[in-house]
C-alpha cells in the first residue's frame, strides 16, 4: 500500500532542502555551457534519484538495528555539531584565499 502522506512528506523535505544547494548550481552551470539543457535535465535527476534511493535503503537497513529515536538524537547531534563547527570556528583555508 502506498502511504501518499510519507511521500507528499519526502517530497517537500527533499525539494526544500535542495533549493539553492550545490547539485542544483551545478545543474545551472552545466545546462548554460550545454547545447543540450534536457541531457543536463535527466543526467542530474537521475543522479537525484539514484542518491535518495541509497539514502532510504542505507535509511532502512540502519532503522533494522537502531532504533528510530536513537537515530534522530545522533542526526541531531551531528547537525548540531557541523552547526557549531561553521558558526564558531575560523577556516584556515577560507582565510588564505
Amino acid at each position: 500500500m502506498i502511504d501518499w502522506h510519507l511521500i507528499g512528506l519526502s517530497f517537500v523535505t527533499v525539494f526544500l532542502s535542495e533549493l539553492g544547494d550545490k547539485s542544483q548550481l551545478a545543474a545551472i552551470a552545466l545546462s548554460g555551457r550545454s547545447q543540450a539543457p534536457r541531457s543536463v535535465f535527466f543526467g542530474t535527476a537521475s543522479a537525484l534519484i539514484l542518491t535518495s534511493l541509497i539514502g532510504a535503503l542505507a535509511g532502512g537497513a540502519v532503522a533494522k538495528f537502531l532504533p528510530t529515536k536513537l537515530l534522530k538524537i545522533i542526526a541531531a547531534v551531528g547537525f548540531a555539531v557541523l552547526a557549531i563547527k561553521l558558526l564558531f570556528f575560523d577556516d584556515k583555508e577560507s582565510e588564505s584565499e
